[in-house]
């Protein structure tokens, strides 16, 4: 369907205008957009694209996956693979049939809503609303200062989760149109889909690493990456294998081999801000026609069902995020237990729910109802957990540091540039070829930054020196960690650390990575005891 120019530009310019309004009004930049559209919808100011099952699978699905795994550190990811895989596979599994069986029982104590509604229905609904969309969650967390590897979980699993559900959504509407599949068969079919997306990921991501090794122009090296990031998604689709697992695999190969091996700093620095924009560009596009797609009407008409529905999916989620819990907490993959109800309320369904429940056959039975419960669903998720998330994870502790600390860090900050500037400057002195007056005009501008923003620095509240010492602290002991784990696996390759020795003792370093990023306050409290006890000892 051809897309009028016009529209496009009035969304961009709607998009713009709500950004300014959520960054003055201080609401997540998602919830603005799905307002914003619900409303520029409502009073037809123009005709919006329609939120298709084809547009959003050719055109923003994968970019939007591409950019998220380009940008993911496959150490990080395998490092952490327990809480996310579980997560994400079986634990997508769970929420779906939880999802179902909640929501059928809970509905049957509606009044006035007489609807039958078969297993193998409920079943589909709940593979609809498996997906969680937290775009605005990782957005909002990276911008207060949440734990990095708490923000890491939510982005992974929400990239993987999203192949998962719509495998299981695939085989599940198999099973609704009456196509005898055994449990079995099932789940070959699951591994074969999974998998076969997974290959043909690692060949294109593969090969346009290879490829961005060898070229050294930005322009082109752009453009690989757009075509492996749509090229490995409609391939997947063309052999009926998952596109999500394909662009996801391929994603991942691009960002830590492609551009780690073969690209320059000033490259990896366009190609880096390229796709950050296109993610911007296409989220902000993709949640306003969420809006637009939305009819309240239709909603409010069944809205005790909707509500029904919103407590059994978040139910289902808070089963499975303290289910995994529990069964990591024996395990170097814990979770800390406040992040618990932080990624219940992660879950936030987005344009994906929509699209699968519209790819539904219209002579599908309860179709239009599938329609606007997920439709419902995904506008309770965004708009509830969206808005409360934030202040939540504040009166738990979850979320970042005060406003002083953030001035602490920007004015040692300053001072390091204008130590850095004032060392420059010496050197330039020294070489004797530049004007020895602009020299002067220099180290003045930058000798009077360092004394004030050191004047700043000593007028700074100390009540925060806790928390600077645990930044500083995590970051060092997590570089420190870092060039451990570099040191090893140099030495493997020396052939100076057997297989099994360096696979143990890379083990031992990423379960003190986990434990730095989610329990640093532990971590400083047990060091600084063990420094204590020694200096005791020394003493005696």
């Amino acid at each position: 369907m051809m897309i009028p120019e016009t529209a496009i530009l009035y969304l961009f310019v709607a998009a713009s205008l709500l950004s300014v309004l959520a960054n003055r009004f201080r609401i997540p930049y998602t919830v603005a957009l799905v307002l914003g559209g619900l409303i520029l919808g409502a009073l037809h100011l123009f005709q919006a694209p329609v939120l298709t099952h084809d547009l959003v699978f050719t055109l923003f699905l994968p970019g939007l996956i591409f950019e998220s795994a380009y940008h993911l550190s496959f150490s990080a990811l395998w490092r952490d693979r327990l809480a996310i895989f579980g997560l994400a596979v079986p634990g997508v599994l769970i929420s779906m049939i939880v999802t179902a069986f909640v929501f059928l029982w809970s509905s049957q104590y509606l009044p006035g809503l007489n609807i039958v509604m078969p297993v193998s229905i409920a079943l589909i609904f709940g593979a609809a609303v498996a997906a969680t969309d937290p775009i605005s969650v990782v957005s909002m967390f990276r911008k207060l200062q949440a734990p990095a590897r708490l923000t890491f979980i939510v982005e992974s699993e929400s990239l993987l989760n999203d192949g998962t559900a719509i495998v299981f959504f695939t085989l599940f509407l198999a099973l609704a149109e009456g196509k005898m599949v055994s449990v079995s068969a099932l789940g070959i079919q699951f591994f074969a889909v999974v998998g076969g997306g997974a290959l043909v990921g690692i060949v294109i991501g593969w090969l346009s690493s290879e490829i961005i090794k060898r070229v050294n122009d930005g322009m082109v090296e752009i453009t690989i990456t757009i075509l492996a990031a749509y090229g490995s998604f409609l391939a997947a689709m063309q052999m009926d294998y998952s596109g999500v697992i394909s662009t996801v695999v391929a994603g991942l190969i691009c960002g830590n081999y492609g551009a780690k091996r073969g690209m320059t700093a000033s490259v990896k620095m366009a190609v880096d801000t390229f796709w950050e924009y296109i993610g911007f560009a296409l989220n902000s596009l993709i949640f306003l026609l969420v809006g637009f797609t939305i009819h309240l009407p239709d909603l409010l008409s069944i809205w005790p069902l909707i509500l029904a529905a919103y407590v059994a999916v978040t139910i289902a989620r808070a089963a499975v995020i303290y289910g995994m819990s529990g069964l990591l907490s024996r395990t170097r993959a814990k979770i800390p237990a406040a992040w618990n109800f932080v990624l219940v309320l992660g879950g936030i369904r987005g344009a994906l729910s929509m699209v699968l429940a519209l790819s539904l056959p219209h002579n599908f039975p309860h179709r239009a109802l599938l329609i606007n419960l997920v439709f419902g669903v995904v506008l309770l998720t965004i708009l509830i957990q969206g808005l409360s998330i934030s202040p939540l994870a504040r009166i738990l502790k979850i979320l970042g540091g005060s406003q002083a600390s953030q001035d602490f860090e920007m004015q040692r900050m300053r001072v390091v540039l204008a130590q850095v500037g004032n060392h420059e400057i010496g050197r330039l002195r020294q070489e004797g070829l530049r004007d020895g007056h602009a020299l002067d005009v220099l180290a003045t501008y930058y000798q009077r930054e360092q004394e004030d923003a050191e004047k700043k620095l000593a007028s700074l509240d100390k009540r925060d020196d806790k928390l600077v010492l645990q930044g500083d602290f995590s970051r060092l002991y997590r570089h420190l960690l870092l060039k451990e784990k570099q040191k090893i696996l140099d030495a493997r390759e020396e052939g100076m650390l057997s297989e099994a020795s360096c696979d143990q003792m890379l083990a031992d370093i990423d379960a003190n990575l986990l434990e730095i990023e989610s329990q640093p306050e532990a971590v400083m409290e047990h060091l600084l005891a063990m420094q204590k006890s020694a200096e005791e000892i020394t003493t005696a």
